[in-house]
């Protein structure tokens, strides 16, 4: 069984990477939820706006600064996932420094480059 993403930043706008993801991650078959600011729907998987109790996240991939991420902090450590995907513009030592505290894989990488290259 794969393991379920959560897009973190999911934008409906078309040409917002966050977008691409969603698309690209139900394209290889992956779970995926999504939490942004606009409810909607993109590919099939609807974005949630606020911070929904998913159960069984594998991956968080964040497509939010450091500064957005800040409320977010908690409600991603309570997630457990295995990992997390900083997506470029989203580094954050702050973050980094809670994961490596609770045990959670952080990478800075790109989901678009990771899914392309079958290494997601």
């Amino acid at each position: 069984m794969k393991k379920k993403t959560l897009v973190l930043g999911a934008s409906l706008k078309p040409n917002r990477y966050s977008n691409l993801a969603i698309n690209r991650l139900v394209k290889h078959n992956q779970p995926t939820v999504a939490i942004g600011l606009r409810q909607g729907k993109v590919a099939g998987v609807e974005i949630k706006t606020e911070k929904y109790p998913f159960e069984d996240i594998d991956t968080v991939t964040l497509y939010l600064n450091a500064k957005r991420q800040q409320e977010y902090y908690d409600y991603i450590l309570s997630l457990n996932p295995e990992r997390v995907i900083f997506n470029p513009g989203t580094e954050n030592p702050e973050l980094y420094d809670l994961l490596k505290k609770n045990n959670i894989h952080f990478e800075n990488a790109c989901t678009l480059v990771m899914l392309s290259s079958q290494q997601y």
